[in-house]
C-alpha cells in the first residue's frame, strides 16, 4: 500500500487491524500528553486545568482542520514561555484574549503565504532543530530523575526495556503503552513510594465551557496583547511546520503547509474560547504517534484529544495513580529515536562541508540555551546565509588579457560568476588601474558576459570601477551584460553617488 493510502481515514475505518494502531497509538499519546500540560501550565502560571483543556481542544480541533495527518498539536512549551510574563503582569483574561489574537494572526499570515518561507530553511538547519528537540525532550525529564527515591531507577530502566525489546517480539500493542500500564500495575500492586502523576497538580473534573475573556476592547488592551500574541503566532507556526515537514520525511508523503499554518490560528481560537492556553504542534507526542505507535491518520490525533479528556475527567483517580517512571522512560526512548545520530557519526561529520556542521551546531546550542526553538531557527538561518555569502563571495573571477585589436592594445578583464553584495565588494582591487592608464593601452573592456548583476551594491561598485578609470584618463566598454542585468545597470548607474 502506497505511503499516501495510509493516511486515508475511510481506508482506515474499513480495516479494523489499522483502525487498532491508531486507537492505541492516540491513547499511548494522551498519557503522555497529560503530565507534559501540567507541566506547561506551570511553566505558564495558569491552573493545571488550563493546559490540560488547551491540549484536549488543540488536538480534537486540528485533527479536523490541520494539514498534516497524525500530528500532535497540544500545549507546549515554547507557547508557555512566550505568555507566561502575560499572564504574570495582567491575568488569565489577557492571557486569553491574547491565545485568540495569536490564532487570528496565524491564520492572516497563513493567508499572506509564510509558508513559502519554509524554502530558506537549510538542511543543516532542519538536523539542527530535530537533535535540539530531542536534546530539550530529554533535559525535561531530568527533573523527574534527580531527588527521587530509588526505586524511581530501575522502573525507569524496565520501562526503557520493554518499550525497546518489545517491538522485537510483538508489533500487536505499542510498546510505549504496554511500559505505562505494566509500571503502573507494578508501582499499584507493590505499593512502591514513587512521584505520580497526581503529584503533578489537580485533574479537571468537568468538561470545558465558554469562556469569553473579560478585557476592555480597546486599542490599548490590543498594544498589550498583541506583542505576545504575534510572538506566540510565529513560535507556533515555526514550531508546526517544522514538525510537519519532519513527519513528511518519516512518513514519505507531502502534507498541506498552508493548510496546517491556518489550521493552527483556527485551533487556537477555539481554544481561547473554551478558555485553553493555545498551543502547537508537539514533536515528542508527535514522534510516540508516528515512529513508536505507527499511526498515520487524523483518527489518532482525534482520540488522543478525546482520550486525553475522557482519562481526566472520567478516570483522573486512576490515570493519577501513573508513576512518573513510566513516562519518563517513554519519553527517553522519545528522544533517541527523534535524535539524528547519522548527523553526529564520524564518517558523516568527515564527509559534511564544515559549514554545514557548523551551521547544526549552531541551531542546536542556541535552541538549548534559550529554550526557544524560534531564535534557535532564526540564529541558525543567519549564520546559514552568512556562511553561504561567504563561501560564494570567492567565486567571482577575474581574469585580465592583452590583445591587439584594429591597431589598438586593448586590455579586456573577463569577470566569471555571481555578482552581489558579498562576491563585488572584491571586485574593485581586481583592475590594475595604473597599468591600464599606460601608453601601452588603448582600450579597456570589461566583459560580463559570464556574469549576472543581483543588486545595487554591485551597480555601485561598478560605477566606482568606471569613475577610477576616468580619473586616470581611461573610459572603460562594458559588454556581455544580460538582458536583466542591463536593465538593472541603465535604472541605477550614476545614481547611488558610489566612489572610491
Amino acid at each position: 500500500m502506497k505511503p499516501e493510502q495510509l493516511q486515508s481515514v475511510r481506508a482506515t475505518l474499513r480495516s479494523p487491524r489499522r483502525l487498532k494502531t491508531e486507537a492505541l497509538a492516540g491513547l499511548v499519546v494522551a498519557l503522555a500528553l497529560i503530565p507534559e500540560a501540567i507541566a506547561f501550565s506551570v511553566i505558564a502560571g495558569v491552573d493545571p486545568r488550563i493546559g490540560l483543556f488547551a491540549s484536549f481542544t488543540m488536538a480534537v480541533t486540528i485533527s479536523f482542520v490541520g494539514g498534516r495527518p497524525a500530528m500532535i498539536s497540544a500545549a507546549t512549551g515554547a507557547v508557555a514561555l512566550v505568555i507566561a510574563p502575560l499572564m504574570r503582569s495582567h491575568g488569565l483574561d489577557h492571557l486569553i484574549a491574547a491565545v485568540i489574537l495569536a490564532g487570528v494572526f496565524q491564520i492572516l499570515l497563513a493567508v499572506l503565504g509564510v509558508t513559502k518561507l519554509m524554502r530558506f530553511i537549510p538542511r543543516s538547519v532542519m538536523v539542527g532543530f530535530v537533535n535540539a528537540l530531542a536534546i530539550l525532550v530529554f533535559m525535561a525529564q531530568l527533573p523527574e530523575l534527580i531527588g527521587v527515591p530509588w526505586l524511581v531507577y530501575p522502573l525507569v530502566a524496565a520501562g526503557l526495556v520493554i518499550v525497546v525489546a518489545l517491538p522485537r517480539l510483538t508489533s500487536a500493542v505499542p510498546s510505549p503503552l504496554v511500559a505505562i500500564v505494566a509500571l503502573t500495575l507494578f508501582a499499584v500492586l507493590a505499593k512502591v513510594d514513587v512521584p505520580a502523576v497526581q503529584d503533578k497538580g489537580e485533574l479537571p473534573e468537568s468538561l470545558p465551557s465558554l469562556f469569553i475573556p473579560n478585557v476592555p476592547l480597546t486599542l490599548e488592551t490590543f498594544q498589550v496583547i498583541a506583542p505576545f500574541a504575534l510572538s506566540m503566532a510565529l513560535v507556533g507556526l515555526l514550531e508546526s511546520l517544522l514538525t510537519a515537514k519532519l513527519v513528511d520525511d518519516i512518513t514519505d508523503t507531502r502534507s498541506n503547509k498552508t493548510r496546517e499554518s491556518w489550521g493552527q490560528g483556527v485551533a487556537n481560537i477555539v481554544t481561547g474560547f473554551l478558555g485553553g492556553m493555545g498551543g502547537c504542534a508537539v514533536i515528542g507526542q508527535t514522534m510516540i504517534n508516528v515512529k513508536g505507535s505507527g499511526a498515520r491518520t487524523r483518527i489518532s490525533t482525534f482520540l488522543a484529544g478525546v482520550f486525553l479528556l475522557l482519562l481526566v475527567v472520567t478516570l483522573g483517580d486512576i490515570v493519577g495513580l501513573i508513576p512518573m517512571a513510566a513516562l519518563v522512560a517513554v519519553m527517553i526512548f522519545v528522544s533517541a529515536i527523534t535524535f539524528d545520530w547519522h548527523s553526529i557519526a564520524p564518517k558523516t561529520l568527515k564527509r559534511m562541508p564544515k559549514s554545514e556542521t557548523a551551521v547544526m551546531l549552531i541551531t542546536v546550542g542556541t535552541v538549548v540555551l534559550t529554550h526557544n526553538l524560534a531564535i534557535g531557527v532564526g540564529v541558525g538561518v543567519l549564520a546559514a546565509m552568512a556562511m553561504f555569502a561567504r563561501r560564494v563571495a570567492h567565486f567571482a573571477t577575474v581574469e585580465r588579457t592583452e590583445i591587439e585589436l584594429n591597431g589598438e592594445t586593448v586590455a579586456t578583464y573577463t569577470v566569471d560568476g555571481e555578482l552581489f553584495f558579498a562576491s563585488s565588494n572584491d571586485l574593485y582591487t581586481q583592475f590594475e588601474y595604473a597599468r591600464d592608464s599606460a601608453p601601452a593601452v588603448d582600450r579597456v573592456i570589461i566583459d560580463l558576459h559570464a556574469s549576472h548583476l543581483w543588486d545595487a551594491s554591485t551597480i555601485a561598485v561598478l560605477d566606482a570601477v568606471t569613475e577610477k578609470y576616468r580619473r586616470h584618463g581611461r573610459e572603460v566598454e562594458l559588454i556581455g551584460l544580460n538582458s536583466a542585468s542591463r536593465q538593472m545597470r541603465e535604472r541605477l548607474a550614476g545614481k547611488l553617488n558610489a566612489g572610491h
